[in-house]
């Protein structure tokens, strides 16, 4: 038992090490972009996923409900999104991409692919297929000892 927890405790340290160098490296290219990490990361859930109420792409890019609204102004101000009210609510607002937007995040948005082709090119496919599997499992296992706490 206590090499497996010696062993997870390597694996873990590997993996944060890791996550590092890929965050600094994607947030580089990302700012070369002339964007911010969370405006990035708002852009992108609207390039995949369309039109979204504010309250739903906060928890998807992590930013709290201050966060996520001070993103919004600040790409409404920029002409990247625009904000209206929902035809079924009139308290929830909707937040879309704009022309010069998606044009900004759909070029931003192939840079940053292209990056993360590159950091990723040393792993077959069947290497990246179990990575994805083994992080998924890490992951849902840390979510699910949160909710036990």
């Amino acid at each position: 038992m206590a090499q497996g927890i010696k062993d997870s405790d390597h694996v873990w340290l590997v993996m944060m090490k890791a996550m590092r160098a890929l965050t600094r490296y994607a947030a580089a290219g990302i700012e070369d972009t002339g964007l911010g990490h969370s405006d990035f990361g708002v852009l992108e859930v609207l390039l995949h996923k369309g039109p979204l109420p504010v309250n739903t792409i906060g928890p998807i890019v992590d930013l709290t409900p201050g966060s996520i609204s001070i993103a919004v102004d600040r790409l409404v101000a920029r002409g990247l999104v625009s904000r209206v009210e929902s035809a079924e609510d009139r308290r929830v607002r909707i937040v879309a991409l704009t022309p010069p937007g998606k044009a900004l995040i759909d070029s931003a948005f192939r840079k940053h692919s292209g990056q993360m082709k590159r950091v990723f090119s040393e792993l077959s496919l069947d290497e990246l297929r179990g990575l994805e599997t083994a992080l998924k499992k890490v992951g849902k296992r840390a979510a699910a000892l949160m909710e036990e706490r």
